[in-house]
């Protein structure tokens, strides 16, 4: 499809300061209270450090330009529909308001597949959270771009089924249901543009989704928060790994659950007919 080693290796770093008033606006978006300290919850770090191109300079889904200059950190893919695949993180140490924070990242990989749908390219990239000069958070996000689908294809995912979410088997369950304003919110504070999260015509028409979808990595921080619920702690985990299954969509339940093992702990998310959304798993804190 294309030869993109050129971007392999490229890198990019950008600074930030936390403020104890971007720690509350996550808090707030969250429906929970503040920590107790200067300390920021786990999954905060997504909101720093981010994306700063001017609004002339996004493409048709609201994501910054991608081209053939050195400035352009990641390639120009042909393949139009963007999705946060996976993450894998390791929580080193604990980030504090008023700490100036620098992230480092780098492209670690380039590669195409054949999905059961078309084309795929995953583009792993690795990131370095450093707060107040000491690595905070180290980790590795796959994206993975899709062809657009073709014209006529049934939405995505499929309608709610008969089934329903099973909570046996799981120690903590928590349900909401993620509207426009949380996803509008959650956006916000990550600096977020993509339009299938805020643009109904544009998820539908353009790409294909039954709906608004619910941003991955607000999924993955509202299962970093039931962590903190079950285990009662700010630092909770040590590391968390997670993988995006299926879309969720803007008002419609999603069920977050979590189940303790002796090799740590297994968490999900769920639609309402069972469908699962992600997968993940954690090592708790020593």
């Amino acid at each position: 499809m294309g030869d993109w080693s050129a971007w392999v290796g490229r890198e990019d770093v950008r600074r930030d300061v936390l403020t104890e008033s971007l720690r509350a606006r996550w808090c707030a978006t969250l429906d929970r209270d503040a920590p107790a300290d200067d300390g920021a919850p786990q999954g905060l770090h997504w909101c720093l450090c981010t994306p700063d191109a001017p609004t002339a300079a996004l493409g048709r889904d609201g994501h910054p330009l991608r081209d053939e200059s050195p400035a352009s950190f990641l390639p120009p893919l042909p393949l139009e529909r963007r999705m946060w695949a996976a993450g894998k993180v390791e929580f080193l140490s604990a980030l504090a308001c008023g700490a100036a924070i620098e992230r480092r990242s780098r492209v670690l990989s380039i590669t195409e597949k054949q999905g059961a749908t078309g084309p795929l390219i995953f583009v792993e990239v690795a990131h370095e959270t450093f707060g107040a000069g000491t690595l905070a958070v180290r980790e590795t996000q796959t994206i993975v771009y899709r062809d657009a689908p073709p014209p006529g294809s049934p939405p995505a995912p499929p309608p709610p089924g008969r089934g329903r979410f099973d909570p046996s088997g799981w120690d903590e369950t928590r349900t909401l249901v993620p509207g426009p304003a949380l996803l509008f919110r959650y956006s916000a504070l990550t600096f977020n543009s993509h339009r299938i999260h805020y643009d109904a015509p544009y998820a539908t028409g353009i790409e294909g989704y039954r709906g608004l979808v619910v941003h991955g990595p607000l999924i993955a921080s509202l299962l970093l928060d039931l962590a903190r619920r079950a285990l009662q702690s700010e630092t909770a985990l040590a590391s968390f790994d997670f993988r995006a299954v299926s879309p969720a969509m803007a008002d419609e339940p999603l069920h977050l659950a979590l189940r303790r093992e002796s090799e740590g702990l297994v968490l999900a998310a769920f639609a309402d007919d069972g469908r699962q959304i992600m997968a993940a798993k954690a090592a708790p804190a020593a």
